[in-house]
């Protein structure tokens, strides 16, 4: 892309090592006394639990997160050590529903880790920090789980940039976001399967959706291999150490967007780093191996 201005913007660097961090906090802030004195609960493939511990300890409130128990054992650890007490609940489905029997049976209010509003006006202080630091932008390119992200992004650029065009990037394995665009209303996906875990909830929900389909452009969809041989491009060429998902959209911009972006002023969200180094080891071995 000789032509194109790149610019990224890391949030793998953030508070608890992506970008969960801007929404947790904000939704502990904005309870009161007697709600932080219930405490918390959270769902999570790791990065929002991880979120959830830090704005709780930073906070002074108990937090009992529910991980999948395929979570990453250093996602677990990170979570403990912010003094979160961790639970492993199966499956994505089954952790969701773990959660939300806990917040009913003890009253814990429970921080969605996509869906509401509160969340995406976290997720829009970093559309607005694209603004202020990077000026005008042609194009962003931001990835795709729940939508959390993507939504409060992408209403926050269209206040302020409205020509600027925004491309969402999912997993081809966890698209429930363009099957939702496709249907004209949030889908359920049976299961997932995709190596970028941070993207992957099983369904998409009305208000992560309706922000999206208001506010993203286009979104593409983008393979396993392809996010691997991002990440190994991106330790290669940038020395970061991201996560698959942190990848994604650098897969989409020297893919299917090559050639959209080649003259475009673009800034790329490199959402996280919570990986372990046997984990990131076989991401970059499997993507230098990716033609």
């Amino acid at each position: 892309m000789p032509g194109a201005e790149v610019m990224l913007k890391l949030e793998l660097f953030q508070h608890g090592g992506s970008f969960k961090a801007r929404g947790a906090l904000l939704n502990l802030l904005r309870l009161d006394e007697a709600q932080r004195a219930r405490g918390v609960t959270a769902v999570s493939a790791g990065n929002h639990a991880i979120a959830v511990a830090f704005a709780a300890h930073t906070l002074g409130v108990d937090a009992k997160v529910v991980m999948a128990s395929t979570a990453n054992p250093s996602r677990i650890a990170a979570a403990r050590a912010y003094g979160a007490e961790v639970i492993l609940g199966g499956d994505a489905t089954q952790s969701f529903a773990r959660a939300e029997q806990i917040a009913r049976d003890e009253g814990r209010f429970l921080v969605h880790p996509f869906e509401g509003e509160t969340t995406a006006l976290g997720t829009a202080t970093l559309g607005l920090e694209l603004a202020e630091q990077m000026g005008r932008l042609d194009a962003i390119v931001v990835p795709i789980g729940g939508g959390g992200l993507a939504g409060g992004v992408a209403s926050a650029i269209r206040a302020l940039q409205p020509d600027c065009r925004i491309h969402g990037v999912e997993p081809a394995g966890a698209d429930a976001m363009s099957r939702s665009f496709a249907a004209g209303a949030p889908v359920r996906l049976e299961k997932t399967a995709t190596i970028a875990d941070s993207l992957a909830p099983p369904m998409a929900l009305p208000y992560s959706y309706e922000l999206c389909r208001s506010a993203v452009d286009a979104i593409v969809r983008i393979d396993d291999d392809a996010i691997c041989h991002a990440g190994a491009l991106l330790f290669r060429e940038m020395k970061l150490a991201v996560e698959p998902a942190g990848a994604a959209t650098t897969a989409a911009l020297i893919g299917p967007l090559s050639e959209e972006l080649r003259d475009a002023r673009t800034a790329v969200i490199i959402c996280g780093a919570n990986i372990d180094i046997e984990g990131f080891n076989q991401m970059v071995r499997r993507g230098e191996a990716t033609p």
